[in-house]
């Protein structure tokens, strides 16, 4: 089991939210986790590059609130970019925009941090068949965080 996979575990065991569901038609979607297969094209803390090491799947968890969180993971650490999935805009080119407040932090199957943050995740649809960009930047009084993840165009698997 890779790291998002234990994340997404963790942090949907700590909300009370493993409820089974049909994949929605628009992501993040309901309740629950899954994962996305592709490419992480970027993963970056500060001034610490960990895009190399980044693992080929994305953990999108939502909770029964509507928090969502995207997690990437790299080197047995994983980096997760929450936000309100209640406020989801649409931007451009057929894109949606989703607010950010949190970076969440791990190691292991252990969350180990949260910072407050400023920023939004910009992501397609996955359920379309085609590949796209999931991309989150967000920034903390001190430290910068960007995220950017090619899906492959396959369907997520359920969690």
């Amino acid at each position: 089991m890779n790291y998002a996979r234990m994340a997404a575990a963790c942090l949907l065991a700590t909300a009370s939210a493993s409820t089974a569901y049909a994949a929605p038609q628009n992501f993040p979607g309901a309740p629950g986790a899954l994962t996305l297969s592709g490419k992480c094209a970027k993963l970056v803390v500060g001034k610490v590059d960990a895009s190399k090491g980044c693992e080929p799947e994305l953990a999108s968890v939502t909770l029964m609130n509507g928090t969502v969180t995207l997690i990437l993971s790299a080197g047995g650490k994983m980096l997760g970019f929450q936000g309100d999935g209640t406020k989801i805009k649409p931007a451009s080119e057929g894109n949606v925009s989703m607010p950010l407040s949190l970076v969440v932090t791990g190691a292991g199957q252990k969350m180990t941090g949260q910072v407050k943050v400023t920023g939004s995740c910009t992501m397609g649809n996955p359920y379309s068949g085609k590949s796209v960009v999931i991309e989150c930047t967000a920034k903390s009084t001190d430290t910068a965080f960007t995220g950017s993840f090619r899906t492959n165009g396959k369907a997520p698997k359920q969690k």
